[in-house]
């Protein structure tokens, strides 16, 4: 049963009924279900498909030097096109090639109206260095496909990046080509509820919360997960446990996915030293990497990945901005798995009881709500008002106390809602400690923003507010159960 993604698959099949010629481009974060989606909302329907080699280096053995990715990814191609139909050939020996042998299978499957439809999963795999695919693949489109009105591609890849600047911001040949993009979502609270529900795991929301935390929305990891088990019990056998299928996972996302993992890897490292994330320039000095194009293009891929945001520091407008690492399963496995996985008598039924993993909660809470941002403007009755989220962090000084708040909700009429964010296994109380805190902040924020502005105390928190003697310092309180609005 397929779980959320009702409005993809509505698309994808008004396209493949559509009267016209249709190259469609889905992208995401890898593990995140582009392929699963393509082949359920499409299932039966496919004229050929073929999936790109993962980029791994195969060594010979004899001479240790690195085979042609090309010549196997063409071989593979050609492997494709035999299983499904094509009479033997030979290999080909160039992309333009074998898009030639293609648009002859294709051409030998017209009948009548029926559509013909291609996908090609993992499409930046094939674009080897130097191999001439996207020139191949421009040719094929626009000399053949495009003229056939009965014909759709599907174009699936895990690296965002690839897509974006090859395919939809492409300046050349596939220039306003891609008809539709789909840039597929992890999933929401709401989702990872249905789907742990589907596979029949009873969890309470508190736990799925925690379990999002760990592995965030991708419906992959989430399949991990035993009915049978708690969920302390999972994560350990998930990442701790001998032979744990996520304990090298990490290494495995980055390397399928971007060319210069190491680099990619070195700057989510770094920006994960410090909750609020880093600047630019705090990025640079501290991974040592040289100022250049380049660094804006790792930057942008992370983004587009879904792997950190950038958001401006509150106050400062556009000439403070910080890179954040939100992808709750980077988050988790650099704090706890990377150095613990392996290591024998590490248990993750102990260890979640430290004041370590205490601390990490209250962090990876925040991250939570910023990726439920859509659920808490509901819950706030703000769904159509133009806002802007970040967060505040000040640093003090010999005559002023530093502060940091969770989540700023800039709003467009007139309001700041200053979001305090605590996971907590009951209610909320607001002390009198709290409530001086409460006004310090209030009082910092209303010597920057306008005096038309009114700034709203917010508590998110799991299971609410506890009617207490300053509960009323609070104006809008929203809990766990919000978040897991659909």
């Amino acid at each position: 049963m397929m779980i959320g993604r009702e409005k993809e698959v509505k698309k994808l099949n008004e396209l493949y009924n559509s009267q016209s010629s249709e190259l469609v481009a889905v992208y995401g974060r890898r593990r995140v279900g582009k392929t699963y989606l393509v082949d359920e909302a499409l299932a039966g329907k496919f004229t050929f498909r073929h999936a790109g080699l993962s980029p791994i280096e195969h060594r010979d053995d004899k001479q240790g030097k690195r085979r042609s990715r090309l010549k196997e990814q063409l071989r593979h191609f050609y492997q494709s096109l035999l299983m499904q139909g094509m009479k033997e050939s030979r290999i080909p020996d160039s992309w333009l090639d074998a898009f030639y042998m293609l648009e002859s299978f294709l051409a030998g499957k017209e009948s009548g109206s029926d559509r013909l439809l291609v996908f090609f999963d993992e499409i930046q795999w094939l674009d080897t260095p130097k191999s001439g695919f996207i020139t191949a693949l421009e040719a094929f489109w626009n000399g053949w496909a495009c003229h056939k009105h009965n014909i759709m591609v599907i174009v699936c890849g895990s690296s965002s990046s690839w897509i974006l600047d090859k395919l939809i911001n492409n300046h050349g040949g596939l220039y306003g080509r891609v008809t539709y993009q789909i840039n597929l979502q992890p999933f929401s609270l709401f989702e990872c509820e249905r789907l742990l529900e589907s596979k029949g795991l009873v969890m309470s929301r508190y736990d799925i919360a925690q379990a999002y935390m760990m592995v965030g929305g991708i419906p992959y990891y989430l399949n991990y997960f035993n009915k049978e088990l708690s969920l302390s019990q999972n994560i350990q056998e998930m990442f701790f446990a001998p032979g744990a299928p996520l304990r090298d996972e990490f290494e495995r996302l980055f390397s399928s996915l971007f060319v210069n993992s190491e680099v990619m890897q070195s700057i989510v490292r770094a920006i994960n030293t410090k909750n609020r994330g880093l600047t630019r320039a705090e990025l640079l000095k501290q991974t040592g990497i040289a100022e250049s194009g380049e660094v804006s293009r790792y930057l942008d891929a992370l983004i587009t990945g879904t792997f950190i945001i950038k958001y401006n520091s509150f106050g400062n407008g556009k000439r403070e901005g910080f890179y954040k690492l939100v992808d709750p399963f980077c988050i988790f496995y650099l704090k706890f798995v990377e150095h613990n996985a392996g290591r024998k008598g590490i248990e993750w039924t102990t260890l979640a009881e430290t004041q370590a993993v205490t601390i990490w909660k209250g962090h990876a809470f925040e991250n939570v709500c910023f990726n439920h941002i859509r659920q808490i403007k509901s819950r706030l009755g703000i769904s159509g008002v133009s806002t802007n989220e970040s967060l505040w962090s000040k640093k003090g000084s010999e005559d002023t106390e530093g502060t940091q708040i969770d989540l700023i909700i800039e709003r467009r009429d007139n309001v700041v809602n200053m979001c305090e964010i605590k996971f907590y296994s009951d209610e909320f109380t607001v002390t009198k400690e709290y409530h001086f805190v409460l006004e310090r902040r209030k009082k910092m924020l209303y010597e920057i923003v306008s005096r038309k502005t009114a700034v709203h105390s917010t508590l998110i928190t799991t299971f609410g507010l506890k009617k207490a003697e300053h509960f009323n310092d609070i104006i809008n309180t929203i809990t766990l159960d919000d978040l897991f609005e659909k």
